[in-house]
């Protein structure tokens, strides 16, 4: 996307780290940017980890009262206007949990269950935000039901010695991406990405690759990032997707995304 040209038809935003701080309201500026570029006719559709329950809020902060968002790095699609989702991909988790148990024998899992909430092998920092049920349970029950996301914690591990272990690990059937900031990995069914889910709803909206923007900050929006006409990276992203993007934008407290979105709305 030329960014002297139109303005953009559809807009792809992380949420935390990019739209907001984890843990902070949407600034003042980046939703009056998300406003106007809604009011301009863009479909601006939040793209986020986040599960159905965490992310509600923020389209209630952003004043998206229909359209779609993408949730669970793209395996839940919801209608906003319905709250309803509108697809939901899931895959059994029990193969991955036993594998990595071998691999990590004090690893936390948490599945996610689609509008209620967690179960959870332990008590993990990473869900602290999100909402609705946390349910902790044994490997067994964890594994008992399909999930559309599997979010693995190592309390006691470093990311390097994690990402080394995990080298000769095959499991066809998922998809991974590990955290920017500890030792995390966040597990999909296989193919299921942020950049897959957008893609099929430009589709649905008949909108050109060239006329679309992501706005993120994780390595879980690489995909997004790889999808779009213009790809924007935050500042505080982690440095090694600064390569990867056509931007980057200032950080998440200097409202880097309103900074983007004022060019054109």
């Amino acid at each position: 996307m030329d960014i002297d040209g139109g303005p953009p038809r559809l807009i792809a935003l992380d949420v935390d780290g990019t739209l907001l701080k984890t843990g902070t309201r949407v600034s003042a500026r980046v939703t009056a940017a998300v406003r106007g570029a809604v009011g301009s006719g863009a479909h601006v559709v939040v793209s986020t980890g986040r599960t159905v329950i965490s992310t509600r809020p923020v389209l209630d902060e952003l004043g998206l009262v229909q359209g779609h968002a993408i949730c669970s790095n793209g395996a839940v699609h919801i209608d906003i206007e319905q709250a309803l989702p509108v697809s939901v991909h899931h895959f059994d988790p029990a193969p991955a949990v036993t594998a990595l148990r071998r691999l990590f024998p004090d690893m936390i899992f948490t599945a996610e269950r689609v509008g209620e909430g967690f179960w959870a092998t332990g008590m993990s920092p990473g869900e602290y935000y999100a909402g609705g049920d946390y349910v902790v349970v044994d490997d067994l029950t964890l594994g008992s039901e399909p999930t559309p996301r599997l979010n693995c914690w190592w309390p006691e591990g470093a990311p390097e010695e994690m990402h080394r272990l995990l080298e000769g690990l095959a499991l066809p059937e998922i998809s991974w991406v590990y955290g920017e900031f500890g030792p995390w990995l966040t597990i999909s069914r296989h193919g299921i990405s942020k950049g897959w889910a957008l893609e099929h709803l430009r589709r649905l909206l008949d909108i050109p690759r060239e006329a679309t923007l992501a706005i993120g900050d994780g390595f879980n929006d690489r995909e997004m990032f790889a999808w779009a006409g213009h790809s924007v990276a935050m500042a505080n992203a982690p440095v090694e997707l600064h390569g990867l993007v056509d931007e980057v934008t200032d950080d998440v407290a200097a409202d880097g995304v309103a900074a983007v979105l004022e060019r054109w709305f």
